[in-house]
């Protein structure tokens, strides 16, 4: 690899580290914001007149907010899922190799 290539591939990386912090930071305010959305819920009084609208603007804010956050997620984090393709490889792997040292115990 020449140097260019070098530095356009440190570059992709340090931006893909930055998107990734930045989600963190969403996602501390994130719940950070949704916790005390839910106390201002349970401590609601139903004396208090605004009482619909509060209840009704901290759900729509709390789902709103929780399909984002979802979205930022599948986005900063792409190359870091639960069940990659590699994963998936290993485990099909480990799997014929289970099958076939079944299937030659069987008989002998």
């Amino acid at each position: 690899m020449d140097a260019q290539q070098n530095k356009n591939l440190y570059t992709k990386a340090k931006e893909k580290v930055r998107h990734v912090k930045i989600f963190y930071l969403h996602l501390m305010g994130y719940i950070i914001a949704v916790g005390l959305m839910l106390f201002n819920i349970y401590i609601l009084d139903d004396n208090n007149p605004y009482a619909d609208f509060f209840l009704w603007f901290n759900s729509i804010m709390i789902l709103t907010w929780t399909v984002f956050i979802v979205l930022h997620g599948r986005w900063a984090l792409s190359e870091k899922t639960f069940f990659s393709k590699s994963w998936e490889d290993k485990k099909a792997k480990e799997f014929l190799d289970k099958q076939n040292k079944e299937e030659t115990t069987i008989w002998e």
